[in-house]
């Protein structure tokens, strides 16, 4: 299971990586338009600090801290930027679950994150869909405002 969690991640994280790279227009990164809230740039922002906080700090032992209100209000990162920051998310997220046996994915996460506590496996299944739900966002941003 750990090897399939980390190859999820891997995947999703590229294809974020990519559809940053992809803008025509590096400006339109950070577009935002009526009811579109957030910008490309701070969901990946949003991801990049999600993925360091509960995946680098929690297993990896990173000591990253996480300024979420800055995910949000930062803009005009350059786009090579917010990708050496993907990229470092992909060493932190691959160096952190490979230090996870199989028991560890049976115990309880060690932080109440969701509703309720939950084991280290559904959070980290979670995290992986919270990645996904938000790299759908992005791809459809750049293809709606990327013109």
């Amino acid at each position: 299971m750990i090897e399939s969690i980390k190859k999820l991640f891997q995947r999703e994280l590229t294809k974020l990586k990519i559809e940053i790279a992809q803008y025509q227009h590096e400006p339109n990164i950070w577009l935002v338009e009526a009811s579109i809230a957030n910008s490309a740039g701070n969901l990946c922002l949003h991801l990049i600090g999600n993925l360091n906080t509960f995946i680098g700090a929690q297993f990896g032992n990173t000591g990253y801290v996480r300024q979420r209100e800055l995910e949000f209000s930062s803009k005009d990162i350059p786009r090579e930027t917010l990708i050496e920051n993907i990229e470092a998310t992909m060493l932190v997220v691959e160096n952190a679950l490979s230090t996870l046996t199989p028991e560890d994915l049976q115990k309880e996460y060690p932080r109440k994150v969701l509703e309720e506590m939950v084991s280290t496996e559904y959070f980290l299944i979670h995290l992986v869909m919270h990645l996904a739900y938000h790299l759908g966002q992005i791809n459809y941003h750049r293809r709606l405002l990327d013109k």
